[in-house]
Protein backbone atom coordinates (compact mmCIF):
# COMPACT_ATOMS: atom_id res chain seq x y z
CA UNK A 1 0.00 0.00 0.00
CA UNK A 2 1.13 3.33 -1.35
CA UNK A 3 1.55 6.35 1.66
CA UNK A 4 1.14 9.87 0.09
CA UNK A 5 3.35 12.95 1.94
CA UNK A 6 2.15 16.18 1.78
CA UNK A 7 4.29 17.40 -0.41
CA UNK A 8 2.25 14.86 -3.38
CA UNK A 9 -0.70 16.71 -1.72
CA UNK A 10 0.15 19.66 -2.07
CA UNK A 11 1.15 18.50 -6.18
CA UNK A 12 -2.27 17.21 -6.33
CA UNK A 13 -4.29 19.95 -5.17
CA UNK A 14 -2.26 22.97 -6.99
CA UNK A 15 -2.71 20.56 -10.80
CA UNK A 16 -6.29 20.13 -9.82
CA UNK A 17 -6.73 24.05 -9.65
CA UNK A 18 -4.57 24.33 -12.44
CA UNK A 19 -7.26 22.45 -14.71
CA UNK A 20 -9.49 24.73 -13.97
CA UNK A 21 -11.55 23.47 -10.64
CA UNK A 22 -12.18 26.68 -8.70
CA UNK A 23 -14.31 25.99 -5.68
CA UNK A 24 -12.22 24.79 -2.70
CA UNK A 25 -15.09 21.91 -1.64
CA UNK A 26 -15.06 20.51 -5.05
CA UNK A 27 -10.96 20.71 -4.50
CA UNK A 28 -11.00 18.86 -1.19
CA UNK A 29 -13.51 16.37 -2.47
CA UNK A 30 -11.53 15.59 -5.43
CA UNK A 31 -8.42 15.27 -3.37
CA UNK A 32 -9.59 13.05 -1.16
CA UNK A 33 -10.63 10.61 -3.73
CA UNK A 34 -7.71 11.11 -5.70
CA UNK A 35 -5.59 10.10 -2.52
CA UNK A 36 -7.65 7.02 -2.12
CA UNK A 37 -6.97 5.75 -5.21
CA UNK A 38 -3.16 6.33 -5.12
CA UNK A 39 -3.04 4.79 -1.48
CA UNK A 40 -4.74 1.84 -3.07
CA UNK A 41 -3.81 1.02 -6.50
CA UNK A 42 -0.31 2.00 -6.59
CA UNK A 43 2.71 -0.09 -5.26
CA UNK A 44 4.54 1.04 -2.40
CA UNK A 45 7.89 1.62 -5.01
CA UNK A 46 5.99 2.69 -7.60
CA UNK A 47 6.03 6.08 -9.82
CA UNK A 48 3.21 8.39 -7.84
CA UNK A 49 3.68 11.26 -11.27
CA UNK A 50 3.04 8.59 -14.02
CA UNK A 51 0.44 6.67 -12.08
CA UNK A 52 -1.19 9.96 -10.87
CA UNK A 53 -1.42 11.45 -14.51
CA UNK A 54 -3.26 7.82 -15.27
CA UNK A 55 -5.46 8.45 -12.86
CA UNK A 56 -6.83 11.58 -13.63
CA UNK A 57 -8.62 11.36 -16.65
CA UNK A 58 -10.63 8.67 -14.95
CA UNK A 59 -12.61 12.04 -12.85
CA UNK A 60 -13.48 13.75 -16.56
CA UNK A 61 -14.30 13.12 -20.58
CA UNK A 62 -12.65 16.43 -22.37
CA UNK A 63 -11.15 18.22 -19.34
CA UNK A 64 -11.21 18.31 -15.42
CA UNK A 65 -13.19 21.16 -15.01
CA UNK A 66 -16.18 19.59 -16.41
CA UNK A 67 -16.63 18.60 -12.91
CA UNK A 68 -17.30 22.33 -11.78
CA UNK A 69 -19.69 23.29 -14.72
CA UNK A 70 -21.90 20.17 -13.51
CA UNK A 71 -21.15 20.98 -10.09
CA UNK A 72 -22.65 24.62 -10.82
CA UNK A 73 -25.45 23.58 -12.84
CA UNK A 74 -26.90 21.32 -10.13
CA UNK A 75 -26.47 24.40 -7.53
CA UNK A 76 -27.67 26.91 -9.50
CA UNK A 77 -30.55 24.72 -11.27
CA UNK A 78 -32.16 22.01 -9.25
CA UNK A 79 -34.71 20.85 -12.03
CA UNK A 80 -31.61 20.17 -14.21
CA UNK A 81 -31.99 17.11 -14.61
CA UNK A 82 -35.92 16.65 -14.75
CA UNK A 83 -35.27 20.01 -17.55
CA UNK A 84 -33.01 17.55 -19.50
CA UNK A 85 -35.20 14.24 -19.38
CA UNK A 86 -38.04 16.20 -20.38
CA UNK A 87 -35.99 17.92 -23.47
CA UNK A 88 -34.92 14.36 -24.17
CA UNK A 89 -38.70 12.44 -24.17
CA UNK A 90 -40.13 15.76 -25.85
CA UNK A 91 -37.45 15.54 -28.68
CA UNK A 92 -37.81 12.34 -29.28
CA UNK A 93 -41.96 12.31 -29.23
CA UNK A 94 -41.67 14.77 -31.75
CA UNK A 95 -39.36 13.54 -33.85
CA UNK A 96 -41.32 10.36 -34.19
CA UNK A 97 -44.65 11.90 -34.29
CA UNK A 98 -43.44 13.93 -37.18
CA UNK A 99 -42.12 11.43 -39.37
CA UNK A 100 -45.27 9.32 -38.44
CA UNK A 101 -47.46 12.00 -39.46
CA UNK A 102 -45.24 12.54 -42.97
CA UNK A 103 -45.74 8.67 -43.65
CA UNK A 104 -49.14 8.83 -42.64
CA UNK A 105 -49.82 11.43 -45.01
CA UNK A 106 -47.89 10.11 -48.18
CA UNK A 107 -50.16 6.83 -47.69
CA UNK A 108 -53.22 9.21 -47.06
CA UNK A 109 -54.57 7.79 -44.23
CA UNK A 110 -56.47 9.06 -41.31
CA UNK A 111 -54.51 11.34 -38.15
CA UNK A 112 -51.63 12.55 -40.42
CA UNK A 113 -52.22 16.25 -39.76
CA UNK A 114 -52.17 15.84 -35.74
CA UNK A 115 -49.36 14.04 -35.47
CA UNK A 116 -47.60 16.70 -37.62
CA UNK A 117 -49.00 19.62 -35.84
CA UNK A 118 -48.13 17.73 -32.50
CA UNK A 119 -44.92 16.80 -33.70
CA UNK A 120 -43.51 20.62 -35.07
CA UNK A 121 -45.77 21.77 -31.65
CA UNK A 122 -43.69 20.41 -29.04
CA UNK A 123 -40.53 20.23 -30.94
CA UNK A 124 -40.92 24.50 -31.33
CA UNK A 125 -42.58 25.04 -28.19
CA UNK A 126 -41.21 22.49 -25.23
CA UNK A 127 -38.24 20.43 -26.90
CA UNK A 128 -36.44 23.68 -28.49
CA UNK A 129 -36.75 25.87 -25.46
CA UNK A 130 -35.65 23.58 -22.89
CA UNK A 131 -32.40 22.89 -25.18
CA UNK A 132 -31.59 26.35 -25.46
CA UNK A 133 -32.43 27.02 -21.34
CA UNK A 134 -29.72 23.89 -20.90
CA UNK A 135 -27.19 25.00 -23.66
CA UNK A 136 -27.08 28.83 -22.69
CA UNK A 137 -26.35 27.84 -18.49
CA UNK A 138 -23.21 25.46 -19.54
CA UNK A 139 -21.65 28.04 -21.66
CA UNK A 140 -19.86 31.35 -19.82
CA UNK A 141 -19.12 33.36 -22.59
CA UNK A 142 -21.98 36.29 -23.25
CA UNK A 143 -21.25 35.63 -27.31
CA UNK A 144 -22.01 32.26 -26.94
CA UNK A 145 -25.12 32.29 -25.07
CA UNK A 146 -26.36 35.30 -27.62
CA UNK A 147 -25.04 32.19 -30.43
CA UNK A 148 -27.38 29.81 -28.97
CA UNK A 149 -30.55 32.03 -28.39
CA UNK A 150 -29.90 33.59 -32.12
CA UNK A 151 -29.69 30.00 -33.77
CA UNK A 152 -32.29 28.76 -31.57
CA UNK A 153 -34.88 31.10 -32.25
CA UNK A 154 -34.40 31.18 -35.78
CA UNK A 155 -35.26 27.62 -35.42
CA UNK A 156 -38.01 27.51 -33.38
CA UNK A 157 -39.72 30.65 -36.03
CA UNK A 158 -39.06 28.20 -38.65
CA UNK A 159 -40.82 25.50 -37.12
CA UNK A 160 -43.81 27.93 -36.32
CA UNK A 161 -44.21 28.68 -39.53
CA UNK A 162 -44.40 26.00 -41.23
CA UNK A 163 -47.24 25.04 -38.96
CA UNK A 164 -48.26 27.81 -38.95
CA UNK A 165 -48.77 27.69 -42.91
CA UNK A 166 -50.17 24.31 -43.11
CA UNK A 167 -52.94 25.05 -40.66
CA UNK A 168 -53.64 28.40 -42.80
CA UNK A 169 -53.30 30.56 -40.01
CA UNK A 170 -52.15 34.09 -39.96
CA UNK A 171 -48.24 35.32 -39.34
CA UNK A 172 -46.68 32.50 -41.37
CA UNK A 173 -44.99 34.33 -43.91
CA UNK A 174 -44.27 37.09 -41.55
CA UNK A 175 -42.32 34.25 -39.33
CA UNK A 176 -41.26 32.37 -42.14
CA UNK A 177 -39.32 35.48 -43.73
CA UNK A 178 -38.43 36.80 -40.45
CA UNK A 179 -36.33 33.70 -38.93
CA UNK A 180 -34.00 33.23 -41.84
CA UNK A 181 -33.63 36.96 -42.25
CA UNK A 182 -32.35 36.59 -38.41
CA UNK A 183 -30.00 33.53 -39.16
CA UNK A 184 -28.29 35.32 -42.23
CA UNK A 185 -28.38 38.89 -40.79
CA UNK A 186 -27.52 38.90 -37.28
CA UNK A 187 -26.90 35.49 -36.48
CA UNK A 188 -24.15 34.42 -39.24
CA UNK A 189 -21.95 37.62 -38.87
CA UNK A 190 -21.50 37.54 -34.78
CA UNK A 191 -20.69 33.57 -35.47
CA UNK A 192 -18.34 34.01 -38.26
CA UNK A 193 -16.34 37.26 -37.34
CA UNK A 194 -16.10 35.81 -33.62
CA UNK A 195 -14.92 32.09 -34.86
CA UNK A 196 -12.44 32.68 -37.73
CA UNK A 197 -10.29 34.79 -35.61
CA UNK A 198 -9.44 31.09 -33.88
CA UNK A 199 -7.54 29.21 -35.82
CA UNK A 200 -8.92 25.65 -34.24
CA UNK A 201 -11.93 26.95 -35.25
CA UNK A 202 -11.12 28.71 -38.73
CA UNK A 203 -11.76 25.48 -40.68
CA UNK A 204 -15.23 24.74 -39.33
CA UNK A 205 -16.22 28.40 -39.14
CA UNK A 206 -15.79 28.89 -42.64
CA UNK A 207 -17.69 25.60 -43.39
CA UNK A 208 -20.71 25.90 -41.32
CA UNK A 209 -20.94 29.81 -42.31
CA UNK A 210 -21.22 28.09 -46.29
CA UNK A 211 -23.56 25.76 -45.26
CA UNK A 212 -25.97 28.82 -43.51
CA UNK A 213 -25.91 30.90 -46.46
CA UNK A 214 -26.91 27.65 -48.39
CA UNK A 215 -29.43 26.80 -46.48
CA UNK A 216 -30.67 29.98 -46.13
CA UNK A 217 -30.40 30.94 -50.15
CA UNK A 218 -32.13 27.66 -50.94
CA UNK A 219 -34.90 28.62 -48.36
CA UNK A 220 -35.53 31.79 -50.03
CA UNK A 221 -35.43 30.12 -53.57
CA UNK A 222 -38.64 28.61 -52.77
CA UNK A 223 -40.39 31.69 -51.40
CA UNK A 224 -42.67 33.42 -53.47
CA UNK A 225 -41.82 37.21 -53.88
CA UNK A 226 -44.67 40.15 -53.24
CA UNK A 227 -43.90 40.81 -57.30
CA UNK A 228 -43.80 37.25 -58.16
CA UNK A 229 -47.41 37.14 -55.78
CA UNK A 230 -48.79 39.81 -57.65
CA UNK A 231 -48.21 38.20 -61.25
CA UNK A 232 -49.99 34.94 -59.67
CA UNK A 233 -52.83 36.81 -58.55
CA UNK A 234 -53.24 39.01 -62.01
CA UNK A 235 -53.24 35.66 -64.04
CA UNK A 236 -55.49 33.99 -61.80
CA UNK A 237 -57.93 36.77 -62.05
CA UNK A 238 -57.40 37.05 -65.86
CA UNK A 239 -58.59 33.49 -66.34
CA UNK A 240 -61.58 33.71 -63.78
CA UNK A 241 -63.05 36.87 -66.13
CA UNK A 242 -62.50 34.61 -69.24
CA UNK A 243 -63.99 31.75 -67.23
CA UNK A 244 -67.07 34.48 -66.48
CA UNK A 245 -67.08 35.59 -70.59
CA UNK A 246 -67.64 32.05 -71.73
CA UNK A 247 -70.50 31.42 -69.01
CA UNK A 248 -71.93 34.73 -70.16
CA UNK A 249 -71.98 33.87 -73.55
CA UNK A 250 -73.23 30.29 -73.28
CA UNK A 251 -76.04 31.93 -71.26
CA UNK A 252 -76.81 34.36 -73.82
CA UNK A 253 -76.79 31.45 -76.45
CA UNK A 254 -78.90 29.72 -74.65
CA UNK A 255 -81.77 31.91 -74.09
CA UNK A 256 -81.75 33.04 -77.35
CA UNK A 257 -82.40 29.37 -78.45
CA UNK A 258 -84.72 29.64 -75.63
CA UNK A 259 -86.90 31.56 -77.57
CA UNK A 260 -87.50 29.08 -79.90
CA UNK A 261 -88.53 26.06 -78.32
CA UNK A 262 -91.25 25.27 -76.16
CA UNK A 263 -90.34 23.55 -72.56
CA UNK A 264 -92.16 23.27 -69.07
CA UNK A 265 -90.47 25.72 -67.13
CA UNK A 266 -90.55 23.19 -64.16
CA UNK A 267 -87.98 21.01 -66.03
CA UNK A 268 -85.38 23.43 -65.66
CA UNK A 269 -86.09 24.76 -62.12
CA UNK A 270 -83.53 21.90 -60.50
CA UNK A 271 -80.99 23.14 -62.52
CA UNK A 272 -82.25 27.29 -62.50
CA UNK A 273 -81.61 26.40 -58.81
CA UNK A 274 -78.36 25.33 -59.18
CA UNK A 275 -77.28 27.85 -61.06
CA UNK A 276 -78.04 30.76 -58.99
CA UNK A 277 -77.20 29.03 -55.73
CA UNK A 278 -73.27 28.85 -57.18
CA UNK A 279 -73.99 32.83 -58.38
CA UNK A 280 -74.57 33.32 -54.69
CA UNK A 281 -71.36 31.08 -53.46
CA UNK A 282 -69.87 32.42 -56.23
CA UNK A 283 -70.39 36.22 -54.74
CA UNK A 284 -69.30 35.36 -51.67
CA UNK A 285 -66.27 33.70 -51.94
CA UNK A 286 -65.16 36.69 -54.18
CA UNK A 287 -65.93 39.14 -50.91
CA UNK A 288 -63.99 36.78 -48.90
CA UNK A 289 -60.67 36.75 -51.46
CA UNK A 290 -60.82 40.58 -52.97
CA UNK A 291 -63.46 42.43 -51.17
CA UNK A 292 -65.98 42.99 -54.02
CA UNK A 293 -68.68 40.63 -54.78
CA UNK A 294 -67.83 40.85 -58.92
CA UNK A 295 -64.63 41.47 -60.81
CA UNK A 296 -64.90 43.74 -63.48
CA UNK A 297 -61.89 44.39 -66.24
CA UNK A 298 -60.35 47.24 -64.15
CA UNK A 299 -59.44 44.88 -61.37
CA UNK A 300 -55.68 45.65 -61.69
CA UNK A 301 -56.39 49.90 -60.61
CA UNK A 302 -58.94 48.95 -58.08
CA UNK A 303 -57.06 46.06 -56.62
CA UNK A 304 -59.57 43.44 -56.79
CA UNK A 305 -57.43 40.45 -57.35
CA UNK A 306 -57.29 36.69 -56.96
CA UNK A 307 -54.62 35.66 -55.25
CA UNK A 308 -53.96 32.49 -53.67
CA UNK A 309 -56.66 32.50 -50.32
CA UNK A 310 -57.30 29.68 -48.56
CA UNK A 311 -61.31 28.25 -49.61
CA UNK A 312 -61.49 25.65 -47.41
CA UNK A 313 -61.78 26.99 -43.69
CA UNK A 314 -63.70 29.73 -45.54
CA UNK A 315 -66.08 27.51 -47.14
CA UNK A 316 -65.91 25.68 -43.36
CA UNK A 317 -65.78 27.79 -41.07
CA UNK A 318 -67.87 31.10 -42.30
CA UNK A 319 -71.63 31.10 -41.52
CA UNK A 320 -72.66 32.64 -44.18
CA UNK A 321 -70.40 30.56 -46.85
CA UNK A 322 -71.30 27.72 -44.83
CA UNK A 323 -74.93 28.09 -45.16
CA UNK A 324 -74.52 29.03 -49.21
CA UNK A 325 -72.63 25.95 -49.84
CA UNK A 326 -75.30 24.21 -48.35
CA UNK A 327 -77.47 25.43 -50.36
CA UNK A 328 -75.64 24.30 -53.62
CA UNK A 329 -74.80 20.66 -52.06
CA UNK A 330 -78.57 20.33 -51.66
CA UNK A 331 -79.01 21.84 -55.20
CA UNK A 332 -76.95 19.76 -56.68
CA UNK A 333 -77.50 16.38 -54.83
CA UNK A 334 -81.85 17.04 -56.27
CA UNK A 335 -80.25 18.46 -59.51
CA UNK A 336 -78.64 14.40 -60.33
CA UNK A 337 -81.08 12.49 -58.44
CA UNK A 338 -84.04 13.88 -60.30
CA UNK A 339 -83.48 15.82 -63.81
CA UNK A 340 -80.16 13.95 -64.62
CA UNK A 341 -82.28 10.49 -65.12
CA UNK A 342 -85.16 11.98 -66.09
CA UNK A 343 -83.25 13.30 -69.20
CA UNK A 344 -80.72 11.60 -69.40
CA UNK A 345 -78.15 14.44 -68.65
CA UNK A 346 -74.61 14.40 -67.81
CA UNK A 347 -74.39 14.54 -63.92
CA UNK A 348 -72.96 17.37 -62.00
CA UNK A 349 -69.07 15.74 -60.53
CA UNK A 350 -69.09 15.75 -57.01
CA UNK A 351 -66.17 14.11 -55.71
CA UNK A 352 -63.18 16.23 -55.18
CA UNK A 353 -64.85 19.73 -56.21
CA UNK A 354 -66.67 22.65 -54.44
CA UNK A 355 -69.56 20.69 -53.26
CA UNK A 356 -67.62 17.25 -52.51
CA UNK A 357 -69.89 15.58 -48.99
CA UNK A 358 -66.47 14.97 -47.82
CA UNK A 359 -65.39 18.71 -46.46
CA UNK A 360 -61.47 17.69 -46.66
CA UNK A 361 -61.76 16.87 -50.13
CA UNK A 362 -62.83 20.39 -50.67
CA UNK A 363 -59.83 22.22 -52.75
CA UNK A 364 -57.93 24.18 -50.67
CA UNK A 365 -57.95 27.75 -53.01
CA UNK A 366 -60.17 30.40 -53.54
CA UNK A 367 -59.61 29.88 -57.29
CA UNK A 368 -59.75 26.24 -57.42
CA UNK A 369 -62.97 26.96 -55.94
CA UNK A 370 -64.32 29.37 -58.09
CA UNK A 371 -62.92 27.28 -61.14
CA UNK A 372 -65.17 24.29 -59.56
CA UNK A 373 -68.43 26.54 -59.16
CA UNK A 374 -68.13 28.11 -63.08
CA UNK A 375 -67.72 24.15 -64.40
CA UNK A 376 -71.09 23.44 -62.52
CA UNK A 377 -72.67 26.50 -63.92
CA UNK A 378 -71.30 25.86 -67.73
CA UNK A 379 -72.51 22.06 -67.43
CA UNK A 380 -76.18 23.05 -65.96
CA UNK A 381 -76.18 25.06 -68.94
CA UNK A 382 -75.23 22.58 -71.40
CA UNK A 383 -77.51 20.37 -70.07
CA UNK A 384 -80.56 23.07 -70.40
CA UNK A 385 -79.97 22.97 -73.76
CA UNK A 386 -80.33 19.12 -74.24
CA UNK A 387 -83.57 19.73 -72.25
CA UNK A 388 -84.93 22.56 -74.59
CA UNK A 389 -83.13 20.39 -77.78
CA UNK A 390 -85.86 17.76 -76.68
CA UNK A 391 -88.79 19.43 -78.25
CA UNK A 392 -90.73 20.17 -74.03
CA UNK A 393 -92.98 23.19 -73.82
CA UNK A 394 -92.77 26.14 -71.86
CA UNK A 395 -90.63 28.78 -71.39
CA UNK A 396 -87.81 29.58 -68.92
CA UNK A 397 -84.87 32.23 -68.12
CA UNK A 398 -81.70 30.75 -67.31
CA UNK A 399 -80.45 34.14 -65.69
Amino acid sequence: MYRINDRQIDYILNDISARGVGMEGLQLNLLDHICCIIEQELEENGDFEQFYRAVIPRFYKDRLSEIEEETHLLLTNKNYYVMKKVMIYSGTFSAAALSSGIFFKYMHWPGASIQIVLGIGIASLLFLPLLVALKVKEQQKAKDKLLIVLGSLSAIMLALAILFKIQHWPGANIMGVTSPAILALVFLPIYFFGGIRNPETKVNTIVSSVLIILGVGLFFTLTITPAGIKVESTKNTISFLRSEQLLENEGQQLVKYAKNENVVKAELEPGDQVYQACESLKSEMLQYATGAKKINEDFEVKGTLIGNANARDFLINDDGAAAKLRVLSGAVFHYNSTAVPKHNLKPIPVKWTVVDPKQENIQERVVSALNDIIQIQMLVLQNNREILSAGQKGLVSVQ
